[in-house]
């Protein structure tokens, strides 16, 4: 299953919190039997260790996150990996592309314009120098203040904090994105559709991550692919299941899921419909050739 991170934040009553408008702001502890799992989110965010260790994985790369690190992560879906040492621990700043469009209008007049062309990059190590890290540990501090915190404040700190990475030349190609939102607001279809097909996602997630309505996304999708959402998604898992049996040494089990389907009976009864072989004896017949 495919983690929703930001309603699991918002909903959940455990961790200290504080939510504006366009805004969340999240301290989390992981114990350490938490290990690995996979998570998506329509809200990008911004991860800063105060302890521990952990790896964010995108389609094109791994960052490792140590303590005093920090990550700018959009919107899209991810693998983490937990590690064992200590419990981690991480502050997160939830903030919509439309929080940071406004940030980037109102101050453009300070905000040096950088090249915007489109990067592919899903996440951006931040640079953390003395001040930031001040910054973020005086927001830490925060939780402790509980209910008294007014959210007009919160949100003059969210500012400064994309003041600090906005000023930092070494954060240029995460300002260049920030600037770049001003001139999409609606993802590829065709990249969000063909990086994340394989995530056990509702349609109405999948719409969310292209930044649009479900009813127009459905529109859109069988514009560009001539086919309902539904059928090319299952059409799209299977042909990934099939290279994984192939090529792979994952279980049948483990095809299943990592291929993005919910239960290995339906599974089982779509490859066949489509491969006329069901998962186990498609793999036996592909090795004895």
């Amino acid at each position: 299953m495919t983690l929703d991170v930001y309603k699991y934040f918002q909903n959940s009553p455990k961790y200290n919190k504080l939510i504006g408008n366009d805004y969340m702001f999240v301290e989390y502890k992981c114990p350490l039997d938490v290990e690995k799992f996979k998570l998506w989110t329509h809200t990008p965010l911004i991860t800063y260790v105060i302890s521990g260790k952990k790896d964010w994985t995108s389609i094109h790369k791994t960052y490792p996150l140590n303590s005093g690190d920090a990550l700018f992560i959009r919107k899209g879906i991810y693998n983490t990996k937990q590690y064992y040492e200590e419990d981690y621990c991480t502050i997160l700043f939830f903030m919509t592309e439309d929080f940071i469009r406004k940030f980037i209008k109102d101050n453009a007049h300070i905000i040096p314009q950088k090249n915007t062309k489109h990067s592919n990059n899903q996440i951006f190590p931040i640079h953390v120098t003395d001040t930031l890290n001040a910054l973020f540990l005086s927001l830490f501090n925060y939780f402790n203040m509980g209910s008294e915190i007014p959210k007009e404040l919160v949100e003059i700190k969210f500012n400064e904090l994309l003041f600090n990475i906005a000023l930092s030349p070494a954060n240029n190609d995460l300002i260049s994105f920030f600037q770049s939102l001003n001139q999409i607001e609606k993802a590829n279809i065709y990249d969000v559709m063909m990086k994340n097909f394989h995530c056990d996602l509702q349609l109405e997630a999948y719409a969310q991550l292209c930044g649009r309505s479900l009813s127009t996304f459905k529109r859109d999708f069988k514009e560009h692919f001539k086919e309902t959402p539904g059928k090319w998604l299952t059409n799209k898992r299977l042909e990934y299941a099939k290279t994984l049996l192939q090529e792979s040494d994952l279980t049948v089990n483990e095809v299943c899921y990592e291929s993005g389907f919910k239960n290995t009976s339906h599974f089982n009864n779509s490859f066949k419909q489509k491969y006329n072989y069901p998962p186990n004896q498609f793999r036996k017949l592909h090795l004895t050739q």
